[in-house]
């Protein structure tokens, strides 16, 4: 356990976590296995948690589906990102099932990063094409906009 949290328990240090930003199940499970917290007692307090309302995974899918949506990443990118964090499957399909435009999304961080014209050569559509699909946004949805 780190130095300070030899009193303190798991339930505890998942709430200072929690009131700095939203985390998952998994993420608060991995820190507080990192402190040396025993997987009962960590398995214990999130429990808690989760039935008092503290920790949700889906108010954290929320959360970060706005605000990597808001900062101009694509679909692709965010599901990852929340199954990275421990998101679950069926719960990212949940969240992501929303009426948000992306090919307009796709369209605004193409302009706001290479200006208003479609390039007329194969090269610079290309380099704009690879840009995007690291955002997040799919091939098919790319090539349409290149179209």
């Amino acid at each position: 356990m780190a130095k300070g949290e030899e009193q303190r328990s798991p339930r505890h240090v998942a709430m200072d976590l929690l009131s700095r930003r939203e985390h998952t199940r998994q993420q608060l499970s991995d820190k507080l296995r990192l402190r040396g917290y025993p997987q009962e007692e960590i398995d214990e307090a999130l429990q808690r948690l989760a039935e008092e309302g503290l920790l949700s995974d889906r108010r954290f899918a929320e959360a970060w589906l706005r605000q990597r949506r808001d900062r101009g990443y694509g679909p692709a990118r965010i599901r990852r990102e929340m199954a990275e964090r421990g998101v679950p499957g069926e719960l990212i399909d949940a969240v992501m099932d929303c009426d948000f435009d992306w090919d307009a999304s796709m369209r605004e961080q193409r302009r706001r990063k290479f200006g208003d014209d479609l390039p007329p050569d194969y090269r610079e559509r290309m380099k704009q094409a690879r840009f995007l699909q690291n955002r997040g946004f799919s091939s098919d949805a790319v090539m349409r906009l290149f179209r």
